[in-house]
């Protein structure tokens, strides 16, 4: 862990003293938070690199569609969409991290200077993801998934949310590791929206305490999901449209920090990235004060 803040080090990825932002470049036509606004590869990087101006630490770059319902692309598309906009922000010193569930592309993101692959599926959907990662020495986020949302799938069944995705994302990081990736290199995530109901969402952000006793980094993806257009939903149900969701991603933001997440992934980063710092500031003000135990005094 971190002496500066017990957040957890990311072996191959910077240091950062408060909770890291990921920015999320989506260059896909079908997005449900931002709809192909960024699908060409030259207006992707420019927008990859305005996030970093408005305060990304890392920004993840994908090609493919993971909410409800979508159609899957097939990989030569995945790859002609993914690779250009990685290597332009990789050539610009941006760190770069790869959204995708396929080995190949993640192979060719990492070669063309990605340097951390993120998969929704923690290498489930493609048998030799685990096996390029390790290959590649690569960081990987392994996050919460019961599979493509379609059908059933949607929303998931559980009894205790908490400890049935700490027990299946504990399971998931054994057999990472049994793959040959390194603890040091892992990432946690617990897949908020993915199989799971508004309230399901809720009780894991209030427990990412049991994320963390894992023993890895926590990544927290909450922004403009649909827990959120639950909770700001009107009189009349109707939640607000994803991108009238930013301010509460924020919030979801501050809060995740100050629970010590690694890292936080949002689409709007000027806001998110203000919410961590003052989170940090909070945090460093409160160990400036905190009382002097009589050991202390001597």
């Amino acid at each position: 862990m971190s002496k500066q803040s017990g957040r957890g080090h990311v072996a191959g990825l910077p240091e950062w003293d408060r909770c890291a932002v990921m920015g999320v470049v989506n260059v896909t036509p079908d997005s449900f938070s931002d709809g192909g606004r960024w699908f060409e590869a030259d207006t992707a990087v420019k927008h990859g690199l305005d996030l970093v101006a408005q305060g990304a630490d890392l920004v993840d770059v994908g090609g493919e569609s993971t909410r409800p319902g979508a159609a899957r692309v097939d990989e030569a598309e995945e790859l002609r969409r993914v690779v250009p906009v990685v290597r332009e922000l990789a050539a610009e010193g941006v760190v770069v991290s790869v959204d995708t569930l396929r080995a190949r592309v993640a192979e060719q993101a990492l070669a063309a200077g990605a340097v951390l692959v993120n998969d929704v599926s923690g290498g489930l959907a493609d048998p030799r993801m685990v096996p390029v990662v390790a290959a590649a020495g690569a960081p990987f986020v392994v996050m919460h998934w019961r599979g493509f949302l379609q059908g059933d799938a949607v929303r998931g069944s559980y009894q205790d949310v908490v400890a049935e995705v700490v027990d299946e994302l504990h399971a998931r990081v054994q057999a990472v590791r049994e793959g040959g990736v390194a603890p040091e290199r892992i990432v946690v995530d617990p897949g908020l929206g993915f199989s799971k109901e508004a309230r399901h969402d809720l009780e894991l952000l209030a427990h990412l305490d049991r994320l963390r006793a894992l023993g890895h980094p926590v990544l927290v993806a909450a922004s403009r999901k649909r827990f959120l257009g639950r909770v700001l939903a009107g009189p009349d149900g109707a939640p607000p449209p994803a991108r009238e969701r930013d301010a509460a991603t924020a919030a979801v933001s501050a809060l995740a920090a100050h629970a010590g997440a690694w890292a936080v992934r949002v689409h709007e980063v000027r806001a998110t990235a203000d919410a961590v710092r003052v989170a940090r500031a909070v945090e460093a003000a409160g160990a400036a004060t905190a009382p002097r135990t009589p050991e202390d005094a001597r």
